[in-house]
């Protein structure tokens, strides 16, 4: 009979990991963990804590720090299957899950289904024939290599392949690989696992190609797979139940979507919110169950696409993207950094980035050219971001796959302020109170159009303590406001005592917070 090691990739939540992690063994199966290096230490603390006197889990004996759409998050599989495989010599089939996964299906029904088939369930479609990618970058994936993550280093991702274009030095694959795409969340075969890790021991060459790809968990399993077993032993699908929507990000199912999870021909769906919390006590007391019988349609993505296009009332497979009562999520953090000089702040959450990893977004909502990624058209114009603000801060949560963003707002963004706090999750506002010279004042002025070269110095000087005035009156309304989770900066103070303020509104040592706050050239205008 089957037994499933499940190998986990995950970066948050450790409670979810624990109790999913029981609940897997529970009925016999196992559960080999990788927890992101880049993640809170006391989280893989407490999972260890919890778990360790535990038979059927094992942990990855290597941690990594894991970038979306980089090598590392293949690696960090690697080293999963690889703990798993040594450890659970009983295991029959290897299982990939998220942390956001959760078992449509008992164990006793995913056991059956396979059993009753004796091939690998992964797909893999040919890489350049189909259309598996709909927009974006396709065979440059593969002809350039790829030594920065794009969402982090934006700038260098494309400075490098756009020298390597610029220069011809493009690379062949491995001639006797036939590239193929799909789906990261796959189940194989003990033997195929065996297969794999021996190709990956033997074929150097291979694994120094695709440690330069882009997005490689989306192509390299695919690839060894196809490679290794024959095409009559392929299932060409994965057994965890997803749906895109129109924008290209995952849609999440909440509590009243248990009925027709339970009717898909899947093991697994994915995302389950972190709001669905009663979804997931009857998801989790489902896997346990014993003679449930499943009534399978298969209607999954066709209904939801069909109840989605036509709005609902409640809650039901969820709110359309531009209902103004859209939640960017309870579980999520959204850190708001406001302060008039603009170029203060930017250096600010540059540096923050990289002390912490928490993905920052510059101005957003008062600069139409901040980069931000190909949302739909959402992301477009001002216009739109502003009238979309929380189904554009949600869809950026998930674009990043993060419960932490860092955005920045000017202080005249009062009212985006107020609506923020307004959400069920939870907001933090960081205000850096600068110094502003006479001539730092006449080239504001100068920027938004109340003066120019030729304007009279005696104007200028009347302008001045207005707009001095109006910068002060921006910061005290936002002082008025009384929001939680306040914290403040000032030009004027030490770097020392601004850490204070940053240790708490970024909840880090203050060893970093000392770090960010001592940047060079901060307040330099």
């Amino acid at each position: 009979m089957a037994r499933i090691a499940y190998i986990l990739l995950c970066h948050k939540d450790p409670d979810a990991i624990i109790q999913q992690a029981e609940r897997l063994t529970a009925v016999g199966d196992f559960i080999s963990i990788h927890f992101d290096a880049r993640a809170n230490k006391a989280h893989f603390d407490k999972i260890q804590s919890a778990l360790g006197g535990n038979a059927n889990v094992v942990f990855a004996k290597k941690r990594i720090k894991c970038g979306w759409g980089a090598w590392s998050l293949v690696q960090a599989t690697l080293y999963a299957v690889q703990a798993a495989e040594e450890a659970f010599p009983r295991a029959t089939h290897f299982y990939m899950l998220s942390g956001d996964c959760m078992p449509v299906k008992s164990a006793e029904y995913a056991h059956q289904f396979l059993d009753a088939k004796d091939v690998d369930y992964i797909e893999s479609f040919d890489f350049f024939a189909s259309d598996w990618i709909k927009t974006g970058m396709k065979g440059d994936r593969l002809f350039y290599r790829h030594f920065f993550n794009e969402r982090t280093h934006k700038w260098w991702f494309y400075t490098s392949y756009k020298m390597q274009k610029r220069l011809g030095l493009d690379r062949k694959i491995p001639s006797d690989l036939q590239v193929m795409i799909g789906s990261q969340w796959w189940c194989l075969r003990r033997r195929t696992i065996e297969a794999v890790l021996e190709f990956c021991r033997k074929r150097k060459d291979v694994m120094r190609f695709f440690s330069t790809t882009w997005i490689p968990d989306e192509t390299f399993f695919q690839t060894i797979v196809r490679h290794l077993v024959p095409e009559q032993e392929l299932s060409s699908r994965t057994l965890t139940f997803l749906v895109f929507s129109d924008y290209g990000m995952p849609a999440n199912f909440y509590n009243d979507h248990y009925d027709m999870l339970l009717s898909q021909d899947y093991l697994f769906a994915r995302k389950i919110s972190p709001e669905a919390k009663e979804l997931k006590r009857r998801l989790g007391a489902l896997y346990a169950s014993q003679g449930e019988q499943f009534n399978i349609s298969n209607e999954g993505r066709s209904m939801f696409k069909f109840l989605t296009g036509r709005g609902r009332m409640g809650r039901r497979f969820a709110q359309r993207f531009w209902e103004a009562e859209s939640s960017l999520g309870r579980e999520r953090e959204l850190m708001i950094v406001t302060c008039k000089k603009w170029h203060v702040a930017k250096r600010l959450i540059e540096q923050t980035r990289k002390e912490t990893n928490v993905p920052v977004i510059e101005y957003l909502f008062n600069e139409e050219s901040t980069p931000l990624p190909d949302l739909g058209g959402i992301q477009t114009t001002l216009e739109k971001r502003t009238r979309h603000r929380r189904a554009l801060m949600r869809m950026l949560f998930d674009y990043y796959d993060t419960d932490r963003l860092i955005i920045c707002l000017d202080p005249s963004n009062l009212d985006l302020m107020q609506d923020f706090y307004a959400d069920r999750s939870t907001t933090k506002l960081l205000e850096i109170r600068t110094e502003f010279t006479d001539d730092y004042l006449i080239g504001h002025a100068t920027r938004i159009g109340l003066a120019s070269e030729s304007t009279p110095p005696e104007t200028i000087d009347r302008l001045l303590p207005t707009i001095r005035y109006d910068m002060r009156f921006e910061s005290e309304r936002i002082r008025d406001s009384d929001f939680p989770f306040y914290f403040r900066m000032e030009e004027r103070k030490t770097a020392t005592e601004n850490a204070a303020a940053l240790s708490g509104f970024l909840d880090i040592s203050p060893e970093v917070a000392q770090r960010i706050a001592g940047t060079e050239y901060l307040y330099v205008d």
